[in-house]
């Protein structure tokens, strides 16, 4: 019998790292995934249907909205995007961690949803270090950079609604510290219990 996966939500700043982060965390964790999402935006070169996101139209989006098939949703800009709760569920039910990549308006309505989700907050070692982040891409001019700063300031201040907290300075002892959140969450009772039933049984007479 498989025991029941954690569902994570983790969220950072832009220049943070959280996308790196989990992406080495879930490269070394055949028991960890990433949810893909649902998205109206259109298709960027290189990039797979069911493999970066679920691409579909407006009118597919809000049929599934309707239905009540998302955990969380959110707009950006002109574009929809959307987690699946039938699909996290199931990869739950496997036993499988789920990570939702998500803002702190995500991140709080799944909660209200799955009260039982851990939530996990993701900053950079100081805000000098994020915009030398955000600059080194080489992609945007100084006004996109500094429009950056401030949205990252602004998700920030919402640290506080998390329950595990994570400084990305060096990037091997954040990831240690991100599979140790993993590692101590499998080794609660609930989970061990069910793993280890047949031992606990063997051992109890």
């Amino acid at each position: 019998m498989n025991s029941h996966g954690t569902l994570y939500t983790v969220s950072a700043p832009s220049g943070a790292g959280k996308t790196s982060l989990v992406a080495a965390l879930v490269k070394s964790n055949p028991e960890v995934c990433v949810s893909i999402s649902h998205t109206t935006r259109a298709m960027r070169p290189g990039e797979e249907d069911g493999v970066n996101y679920h691409f579909v139209n407006h009118a597919t989006f809000e049929t599934m909205l309707e239905s009540g098939d998302f955990l969380e949703h959110a707009r950006v800009f002109s574009n929809l995007y959307g987690t699946s709760q039938q699909w996290v569920v199931e990869r739950l039910s496997q036993g499988i961690d789920v990570i939702l990549e998500i803002d702190w308006q995500g991140a709080e309505q799944v909660r209200k949803l799955m009260p039982e989700t851990v939530s996990l907050f993701i900053l950079p070692p100081s805000l000098a270090a994020l915009r030398q982040r955000l600059t080194g891409r080489g992609q945007d001019d100084e006004a996109v950079i500094e429009a950056r700063m401030q949205e990252a300031i602004s998700e920030i201040s919402h640290y506080i609604e998390a329950d595990y907290l994570i400084i990305n300075d060096d990037f091997t002892i954040a990831l240690a510290q991100l599979q140790s959140l993993i590692t101590s969450q499998h080794l609660r009772l609930s989970r061990q219990a069910v793993k280890h039933q047949a031992l606990l049984s063997e051992l109890l007479g």
